[in-house]
């Protein structure tokens, strides 16, 4: 991002992007709680940040070293049956995409969200040139947050999975041979990795207001 802070406390649409995220969730019914993980130092600044309204729902918590720690810390500090992991840099998370993870993990123990992935796929060797395999498309697919589980079994996933480096924390669920469900995620559901990605996230989040407004209405 080559910001000078931490790009969760970046604006977006007048809004800093951790703002966004936990009033998502603060808004959606079934959710009684959110746990906000943070970086050790940041934890005034989350607080600052959480949304009116939303103050006795959320608790600030240190997270750890790698993944794997923060997630752990966050589901510690969790109480509910359903246990839903999200990453703070797609603040536009949907309410119907909340639901059907949680849906999903109260179903099957575990869920995630996932695309097909439409482009071509190809191998690059370490010099930078194509090799000639294509990698077949059918049956990828790519995973997004948020990932829900049953509280247990993520925390005991997690807890065996100690010094175990994991993409995701669903991976630390099928590494105990533990199926994962997976849902229909959202396109707009992205993730804010690079200046280019805000931009992109700025006009969504435009399309959507217009929407709310709908055609005709002021506003």
């Amino acid at each position: 991002m080559a910001a000078r802070e931490n790009k969760l406390f970046l604006s977006l649409g007048g809004t800093p992007i951790l703002t966004r995220v936990i009033a998502t969730f603060a808004g959606t019914p079934r959710v009684t709680e959110i746990v906000v993980v943070v970086r050790e130092g940041e934890e005034e600044k989350a607080a600052s940040l959480v949304p009116a309204g939303a103050g006795d729902r959320v608790r600030i918590v240190r997270g750890g070293t790698e993944r794997r720690d923060s997630s752990l810390c966050g589901v510690r500090a969790s109480t509910g049956d359903v246990v839903l992991v999200h990453d703070g840099a797609r603040p536009l998370v949907s309410h119907d995409l909340i639901d059907r993870v949680i849906d999903g993990a109260a179903a099957y123990g575990a869920c995630v969200p996932v695309l097909p992935v439409v482009d071509t796929v190809r191998r690059v060797d370490p010099t930078g040139f194509l090799l000639p395999d294509v990698v077949e498309r059918a049956g990828l697919a790519g995973i997004q947050t948020p990932q829900g589980f049953r509280g247990e079994l993520i925390l005991r996933c997690l807890l065996e999975a100690r010094g175990t480096p994991f993409p995701d924390d669903a991976a630390a669920v099928l590494a105990r041979g533990i199926p994962v469900a997976a849902v229909d995620g959202d396109r707009e559901n992205l993730k804010i990795t690079t200046a280019s990605d805000l931009l992109l996230a700025e006009a969504l989040l435009a399309r959507r207001e217009r929407r709310v407004v709908g055609p005709g209405e002021p506003g």
